[in-house]
């Protein structure tokens, strides 16, 4: 048990095809709303305010407003498990409410620490314009380069929770009221207690609630969204049933907060939902189609992958203004889709899609030519690595890593388990069927269940060349899993109470595995602590310069900027062709040079210190995938030869001189640069 001293501190209207698919809306009764410009005598159920003035609008009998709110109160309960859940298991695998702000931040490693350190800069700076400023002209994240981070990084969601956060305690202090509640930890023998705070007021307590509380809200959003597609509010109950049941494999929120993603699917959800009501509407209104544009916009602005999912939609050109003129959004494979496929406003045929493919490539590599824009060249070398032996040391950086490789083939067999695959399987066969075959029947298949069924396969194919990207197709999934509820398309099984008996009883088979799946994340038990990383930090700010530089690890660079503050020349943001430069140069330091040539390329950079890790000299994932193995690429004249980390581990003498030591971390210090080398 942990010691702990308690103190607190201060610190648009429906159409009746609409009514009769949806169960958000029922079939309306006379109508009560006064036309434009026509008098009339009042009555006590026309009044055009309140409640009533909503569902006349809305041309709502008071039956459908009851099963209105009903589908509404079950969707904010299903957002509150969801929130709720996410909240458990993050907290019960690092015991986050108990650990001091500078464990906090080591919980955000790699990527997730340097999106987590803006909204840290922008916190503590006297003013938010001041923060905001000093992110735009960021000057320790690419030493010596002066970065706008906005620009390069997606860091609307930190510029936003920064914002509130200094709303929140501005306006909880001017009354008095406390914010967090702190304790002193005693963390056992031979370690010095610490600091704990949990509460709103705490920085990293109010940074993750947020991100849970809006992945609470896009479960709600799954709700309505499930019920809407299948035309049942049992089909939204399946929906967020088959979300639950395969939880590890639909989103990874609770175990890496920061990440972009976090922020950007709940809006792609939105976006999704809100083209299904646009597809199943002959007219759809101004506000939809506006309402769309700000989701897509908004499912953007977060996430540097979200081109890869959208591919029709129009937002690219407001996105790149907002990203202050990113050149990678021009020179993406989405930008140039968009181009080509103008031409082929056409009945689809196979030629018109080839022309498609052919021409979103040529134009895409001709933007990049034309703008001078390489920075995601790298996709264009993973993409061509999936189907080709090709590789280079960018490609290897991607596809040695687990989520970055085809899909693992146990990622089929746990759908299985749950039923999951076989209901999509059944639910697209289905679909396939009344469209190619069916002739009477065709008007069954309205177009968003098409398109969902074709979003289904593109999300698929994404999934099993980048796993990673499986956290679009298992929600996806779940979302098709609600048409087994779909009168359309199972209106053969007979009346409806034996069409709901079915569907209990496949959820109730679904519960077999699925209630195993959510025991295994719920025993997920543990407690953050990374003693020698925390020793690192600590010799870093009392022993180091403000001003030293530093370079090694990618994940461990980003703590170093979080926590110390101190400039750094590379980071865990790959997605920059001169970052790439940069990291290459200093992982040089993996490969089998000689320890001079290593020294020239620190120093060109103007490093005063790099942290070597004996882990990433010996770690390899899979044959070919250690540091040492995948500079050979690069680097055939020296392999054979024992790699410089080995020697570094070892002895640093004579390029180099060690500074600090613990069982995982070694600073060595690096020459100051010669007029030669300048």
């Amino acid at each position: 048990m942990v010691a702990k001293n308690r103190k607190q501190t201060g610190k648009s209207p429906a159409t009746q095809a609409d009514r009769d698919k949806s169960p958000l809306v029922s079939p309306p009764g006379k109508s009560t709303v006064r036309r434009a410009g026509r008098e009339g005598k009042g009555s006590s159920g026309s009044h055009p305010n309140g409640l009533s003035g909503v569902r006349n609008k809305l041309r709502l009998t008071p039956s459908a407003v009851v099963k209105l709110g009903i589908t509404l109160l079950l969707a904010a309960l299903t957002g509150y498990l969801h929130w709720y859940h996410l909240s458990q298991l993050f907290e019960n695998d690092r015991h986050f409410s108990h650990l001091s702000t500078l464990e906090k931040e080591m919980a955000f490693r790699t990527e997730m620490g340097l999106y987590y350190s803006y909204y840290k800069t922008i916190i503590e700076a006297p003013s938010f314009l001041d923060g905001l400023h000093m992110i735009m002209n960021d000057r320790l994240t690419e030493y010596p380069l002066v970065i706008n981070t906005l620009k390069r990084f997606n860091l609307y969601p930190e510029v936003v929770l920064a914002s509130w956060y200094r709303m929140y305690t501005g306006v909880m202090s001017y009354f008095g009221i406390p914010t967090k509640m702190c304790w002193s930890i005693n963390r056992g023998e031979g370690l010095t207690p610490v600091n704990s705070c949990e509460g709103m007021g705490d920085p990293a307590y109010f940074y993750v609630t947020c991100v849970f509380l809006l992945n609470g809200v896009m479960m709600s959003l799954f709700f309505v969204y499930g019920a809407y597609l299948s035309g049942s509010r049992l089909g939204g109950i399946v929906t967020t049933v088959c979300f639950f049941f395969n939880h590890g494999e639909s989103t990874r929120v609770m175990w890496t907060p920061p990440l972009r993603e976090s922020f950007a699917y709940p809006f792609l959800v939105l976006q999704m939902l809100l083209l299904t009501y646009i597809l199943r509407t002959r007219t759809p209104s101004r506000t939809a189609m506006v309402a769309l544009g700000v989701s897509n916009l908004c499912f953007m602005l977060p996430w540097q992958f979200a081109q890869f999912v959208l591919l029709t939609q129009v937002t690219l050109g407001v996105c790149f203004v907002l990203m202050f003129g990113n050149s990678m959004l021009l020179t993406s494979f989405y930008a140039s889709s968009l181009v080509s496929i103008w031409p082929l406003c056409l009945p689809p045929q196979v030629m018109q899609g080839l022309a498609w493919v052919g021409a979103t490539v040529l134009l895409k590599f001709m933007l990049s030519t034309v703008l001078g824009a390489s920075d995601d060249a790298h996709i264009s070398g993973l993409i061509k690595s999936k189907f080709t032996s090709y590789k280079d040391f960018h490609t290897l950086m991607y596809t040695c890593a687990a989520e970055f490789d085809f899909m693992e083939l146990e990622t089929p067999v746990r759908y299985l388990k749950t039923l999951l695959l076989p209901i999509n399987m059944l639910v697209v066969a289905l679909i396939a069927f009344f469209v190619c075959v069916c002739v009477t029947l065709c008007e069954l298949v309205t177009p968003q269940l098409v398109y969902h069924s074709l979003q289904l396969v593109a999300f698929a194919v994404l999934a099993v060349l980048i796993m990673r990207l499986k956290l679009f197709l298992t929600p996806h999934m779940c979302i098709m899993a609600s048409l087994i509820c779909s009168k359309q398309l199972f209106g053969w099984i007979g009346e409806k109470f034996k069409h709901q008996v079915v569907v209990f009883a496949v959820m109730a088979v679904m519960a077999i595995h699925g209630v195993v799946n959510l025991q295994a994340q719920w025993a997920i038990i543990g407690e953050f602590s990374n003693l020698p990383q925390e020793e690192l930090l600590d010799w870093i700010q009392e022993n180091t310069h403000p001003d030293a530089v530093f370079a090694g690890a990618m994940p461990t660079m980003a703590s170093v900027k979080l926590s110390a503050g101190r400039p750094i020349v590379n980071h865990p943001h790959y997605e920059d062709a001169g970052l790439r430069s940069r990291t290459k140069l200093v992982y040089s330091m993996y490969s089998r040079m000689s320890g001079e040539t290593v020294k020239r390329n620190l120093m060109k950079l103007g490093v005063d210190f790099f942290v070597l890790e004996d882990s990433w000299c010996t770690r390899r994932t899979r044959p070919g995938c250690s540091m040492p193995e995948i500079w050979d690429i690069e680097d055939p004249q020296n392999v054979g030869k024992i790699p410089l980390c080995t020697h570094m581990s070892r002895n640093s003498r004579p390029h180099f001189t060690t500074v600090f030591s613990n069982e995982v971390y070694k600073v060595l210090k690096i020459p100051k640069i010669t007029k030669d080398l300048r």
